[in-house]
């Protein structure tokens, strides 16, 4: 009678277990349902001239990933669920290392507003929609959650810089309540709007729908007959439709890459923006100009790092890990307490309180004790 029993009672509580599975699984699927569809839009069909490369110029690395890499993270990191990357130029070696994205071909490239058409297959989505150049890896997951809250109660939301002088750059215009009206030419402004010190920083938040149903409206009466995705502004704020404009916190993050003296001052300035997070946790860094680390990397407390590092990649270093110049690191894992000398280690497990070098090569997997 006891083992029928106890036979009986497991079998109950195998299925009360699935039950409370089911519904948990049941209530997330019905909050999922419920929160606003997140979409977004990568322009990343250029080729880059002035980068002097056969490379597409969001394929050129930063740190230890393609510059678009950093932007599709960020996206990710706030929940976007469909992303979908505009290509063009070298589109093969893009698919291939995007493999989990979606994808749409401009061929030829007319504009902004011409390589937006080409994302049919979002046109149907309710939500709100970012769109986003593929050329800018500073942008922060933070300002893109920023973009997603601003833009609920409005048709559009674009992110905005203030200069001392706007130069070159499209002024935005706002109405007595603040909302955006349009945006400016610098070669058309009158000499009011001249004055204006608030520029447009080329990324956007839409309301799906809002977009789709008037990306037709787009003209090409301009000089380059292109179709500009920032008449889109002009076209909503024309039909009544709220367009706010999020001042960005830090210009940095919105910083374009066109050739490769502009990729070096983005590599230096997301190299002293992860140096200077990990010193604020306590990692001490020697030299933070001589020491790169991933942004994914994971570090312990009452670790130092001498000049000369890279530690890359997937890579986790436990707390009291001394890590002596010369060394890189990838994909590895450093226990606690343990020293690497002047050496290489690559996807491989440095165990606690060992040392390894100086001129050690440790890869594939190995344990070293």
């Amino acid at each position: 009678m006891d083992k029928i029993n106890n036979f009986v009672y497991d079998d109950y509580l195998k299925r009360f277990s699935f039950f409370n599975i089911f519904f948990f699984v049941r209530i997330a699927m019905v909050q999922k349902v419920g929160e606003t569809m997140r979409n977004a839009i990568v322009l990343a069909a250029g080729k880059g001239t002035r980068m002097k490369s056969e490379k597409s110029k969001c394929m050129h690395s930063i740190i230890d990933r393609p510059m678009l890499a950093y932007i599709t993270d960020a996206l990710k990191a706030v929940g976007v669920q469909r992303i979908v990357l505009i290509v063009g130029y070298q589109k093969e070696a893009i698919q291939e290392y995007f493999s989990d994205l979606e994808f749409a071909i401009q061929e030829p490239q007319l504009g902004t507003g011409h390589a937006v058409m080409q994302a049919a297959q979002l046109k149907d989505e309710d939500g709100d929609t970012v769109i986003i150049n593929g050329d800018g890896p500073c942008i922060q997951s933070e300002t893109i959650e920023k973009l997603f809250e601003m833009n609920k109660d409005a048709s559009c939301t674009l992110l905005t810089s203030v200069l001392e002088d706007g130069k070159h750059y499209g002024r935005i215009v706002r109405n007595e309540e603040g909302n955006v009206t349009g945006i400016v030419e610098a070669k058309d402004c009158t000499p009011e709007q001249l004055k204006i010190c608030e520029i447009n920083a080329g990324m956007y938040c839409f309301k799906n729908r809002d977009l789709f149903d008037n990306l037709d409206k787009l003209e090409t009466n301009n000089a380059q007959k292109e179709y500009y995705l920032t008449d889109m502004v002009k076209i909503l704020s024309s039909q009544g439709k709220k367009v706010n404009g999020l001042v960005i916190e830090d210009r940095d993050e919105v910083m374009g890459i066109n050739d490769c003296v502009e990729l070096n001052v983005a590599y230096t300035w997301m190299r002293d923006r992860i140096n200077l997070n990990h010193t604020k946790n306590g990692v001490q860094i020697v030299d933070p100009n001589r020491t790169v680390i991933g942004k994914d990397v994971v570090i312990g407390h009452d670790v130092i790092i001498y000049p000369n590092t890279e530690i890359l990649g997937n890579t986790v270093i436990g707390n009291h890990v001394e890590i002596l110049g010369g060394t890189y690191i990838k994909d590895s894992t450093i226990q606690e307490g343990a020293v690497v000398d002047f050496s290489k280690v690559v996807n491989s497990t440095v165990e606690a309180n060992s040392t390894i070098g100086p001129m050690s090569y440790v890869l594939n997997d190995e344990k070293v004790r």
